[in-house]
């Protein structure tokens, strides 16, 4: 076994049958313009063999390469049909298409050559399957080495797609191929633990079991991550091996983030651009739905592939460095041009929360006051705290969000937060928005934490976004009274006079999908008894807010 892997535990994962898998069956054909090159093996630097799909112009050349690396399947398998109200069809779709990757159809008449690959140990591949683990970034390398140097290729290559396609280009960018020559990571978890499987210390368990079904068809076997979650319940050596060392990163990148995967790929896309060192880089954010936005930006995305991997000089060196959409309501913003990220003129505001009516204020209240709500049944959606403020003046709020609680856990040693920011309109109703790729009834923005894990990285924290440490747990004593920081994930959100924001503060998820996997659920909390939050006097339960001034 490699010893890469030696501490992983595997399980047998799902025969690729299942997943209407042709098996192996190396050819070329010629259609549409395309010459198709179907399971070609690739030798990795170990000698193991991944397969790959090669699609490139029937007209002799040397062209750009896109690769989208992914363990959804080369062969073809678009399922969008699985996600209702995400915006796009299979049918929209050629059969070369693959999951959340460009259609070879658009792609190759405008001059690339699209690959896409089985990982090693997917389908038909040789290996074992694991998971942004450093033997999967050093495949990629060695596929974007091969891929630079072909009689086809005219030595610049790239890499495309969306959330898994996106989180590997995070990996092998920071191993500096020589051939790898831009990024278009669309929005992509950067770390591992604290976007995707721990959300604030809180196991995730409705998206992450679906997941390890959906991305482990194999004939040999398959990381298990649902049992390593389990058993690396805090961040250590195994999560930190995931994750990229984003300040590596110096290659052009356009990195598009959505201020709607909050609980997925939200906070890691942001954290990606802030982090990586590249000279040349633009981020786009916006609050649509993903795959949508990702082909409805097809030219946008080609404008930048052309300048990089084919030298063309054109329109993207006037690009605004940040392009972001204040949303309104669902599908309703309008997006503007900024110079960096987070946005520089923020005014970073308190409002403080009041126990004794459920409001929010811009100073603090003098009079102490506490509000309890029992945790005991994670389905009842009525036990929660709410606090309200009521704008005077139109008002936009872009950026991070931080709440500040003092609490208290009645009747345990622990508490899980969950943390919701609401938009109340003028007639006292929710304004919903776009949640994950496929949900119309979302929150503004969401935040999570295990009280345990409250201890806060300083040298990573700021006074708008607290970094939690998650290395080891602090429990509390009995009647204890701690504060704690909980991280708000970026929103933007304009407000109109006499609209309301609304924070929601319970033990459990606030907004349910039961139906649909592509949504998170934390099931397994440590609550029990009550929560107690504590406002006014000495205690400064607060939220600061990104307040974007109107000029």
């Amino acid at each position: 076994m490699n010893n890469k892997t030696a501490e992983i535990t595997f399980w047998k994962g799902v025969p690729p049958a299942e997943g209407e898998y042709p098996g192996l069956n190396p050819r070329t054909e010629k259609a549409n313009g395309i010459i198709c090159e179907y399971d070609v093996a690739v030798t990795m630097r170990d000698g193991v063999k991944i397969y790959v799909n090669i699609f490139r112009p029937e007209k002799d050349g040397k062209y750009p390469v896109l690769i989208g690396w992914s363990p959804y399947g080369k062969h073809g398998r678009v399922k969008y049909m699985f996600f209702p109200k995400c915006g796009v069809s299979d049918t929209d779709f050629s059969k070369y298409a693959a999951f959340e990757a460009d259609d070879p159809v658009d792609w190759c008449p405008k001059g690339y050559i699209i690959i896409n690959v089985d990982p090693r140990g997917c389908w038909g591949s040789e290996g074992d399957l694991t998971y942004m683990s450093e033997q999967e970034a050093e495949d990629c390398y060695d596929l974007i080495e091969w891929a630079g140097t072909q009689n086809w290729s005219n030595g610049k290559v790239g890499m495309h797609g969306v959330s898994y396609l996106a989180w590997t280009q995070w990996r092998v960018a920071a191993l500096h191929p020589l051939h790898l020559a831009a990024i278009n990571p669309w929005e992509g978890v950067s770390d591992f633990y604290r976007e995707f499987v721990y959300h604030g210390g809180i196991l995730e368990t409705h998206f992450l079991p679906g997941l390890k079904t959906h991305m482990s068809f194999t004939t040999t076997r398959a990381e298990d991550i649902v049992e390593m979650a389990k058993q690396h319940p805090l961040f250590d050596d195994y999560w930190a091996s995931k994750n990229a060392d984003l300040s590596k990163i110096k290659v052009p990148a356009f990195v598009v983030a959505s201020w709607s995967d909050h609980g997925l790929h939200s906070r890691g896309t942001l954290e990606g651009f802030k982090k990586i060192a590249s000279k040349d880089k633009w981020l786009r954010i916006h609050g649509r739905k993903k795959w949508q936005d990702f082909y409805q930006n097809a030219e946008r995305r080609r404008q930048f592939f052309d300048r990089f991997l084919k030298g063309i000089d054109n329109e993207v060196k006037y690009w605004p460095k940040v392009m972001l959409e204040v949303r309104e309501r669902f599908f309703v913003g309008n997006f503007r041009g900024e110079n960096k990220w987070p946005l520089a003129r923020t005014k970073y505001t308190k409002l403080f929360l009041n126990g004794s009516d459920g409001k929010l204020g811009q100073s603090p209240f003098k009079k102490e006051a506490k509000v309890r709500y029992n945790v005991n049944d994670i389905t009842d959606k009525t036990q929660n705290a709410k606090f309200e403020f009521k704008f005077d003046k139109k008002t936009e709020l872009t950026g991070h969000m931080k709440l500040k609680l003092w609490v208290q856990a009645d009747g345990s040693d622990d508490m899980d937060l969950f943390v919701a920011i609401e938009k109340i309109d003028r007639t006292g109703d929710i304004v919903w928005f776009q949640f994950f790729g496929n949900h119309e009834d979302g929150p503004v923005a969401l935040g999570w934490l295990r009280v345990s894990h409250r201890e806060l990285d300083e040298k990573k924290s700021t006074p708008y976004q607290p970094i939690h440490k998650h290395k080891r747990e602090i429990k509390l004593k009995p009647g204890e009274i701690v504060p704690v920081e909980i991280e708000i994930l970026p929103s933007g959100t304009l407000f109109e006079r006499g609209e309301k924001l609304r924070v929601v503060v319970q033990g459990s998820d606030i907004y349910n999908y039961p139906e649909e996997y592509h949504s998170d659920g934390h099931t397994e909390t440590v609550n029990k008894g009550e929560h107690v939050i504590y406002t006014g006097g000495k205690y400064d339960s607060h939220l600061l807010v990104p307040v974007i001034p109107a000029d």
